[in-house]
């Protein structure tokens, strides 16, 4: 695949994985948005804010400083504060979705290989896209997951409904928005 096919691509693929998830979010109340299924486990707006401020550090001055700024707190981001409400993380979630996207947009092809740093360790730009990719699929499928668990019987589906499979290879129509 040529660099520019890929970043296209890459770019493509973040953008659909952020429609799924506000899609999932979506659906959700907002009491329904900070509820945690259990001591250990992250709420949607907990993920949101650590997709947030991972996205952010990651993709901030990508070729010219760390992957992990030094003003990122990220034990902070899985703590519930009291300065998290819907419109605070929501502003960070988009802050950080669009440091990723502006960042992939504004690459040359020939960057594609370029060493970029995340904690000191090296890895291509292509590597990184990949691993910032890997690890935002992971933190939707969460926010999808805890979604629908929250909304039970109500949820609406984001995929081919159950059962539909046969009809909708019958008459197939892309089920997600482009980012």
């Amino acid at each position: 695949m040529e660099p520019k096919a890929y970043l296209d691509s890459v770019v493509e693929e973040m953008g659909k994985l952020r429609s799924l998830a506000e899609r999932a979010i979506a659906q959700v109340s907002l009491e329904q948005l900070f509820y945690a299924p259990g001591p250990e486990c992250n709420s949607i707006a907990i993920i949101m804010k650590h997709m947030a401020g991972n996205l952010r550090s990651r993709w901030t001055n990508l070729l010219a400083s760390d992957g992990e700024k030094p003003d990122r707190d990220r034990d902070s981001e899985f703590e519930q504060q009291e300065a998290d409400t819907a419109p605070s993380v929501r502003t960070r979630w988009d802050q950080g979705w669009e440091a990723v996207l502006s960042a992939l947009r504004g690459l040359r092809p020939d960057q594609v290989e370029a060493t970029v740093k995340i904690r000191g360790e090296p890895f291509t730009v292509l590597q990184a896209a990949n691993r910032s990719l890997t690890h935002t699929a992971q933190h939707v499928g969460q926010i999808v997951f805890l979604a629908k668990l929250v909304m039970g019987p109500t949820w609406k589906t984001l995929s081919i409904p159950r059962g539909q499979s046969e009809a909708f290879n019958q008459a197939p129509k892309p089920y997600h928005s482009k980012g």
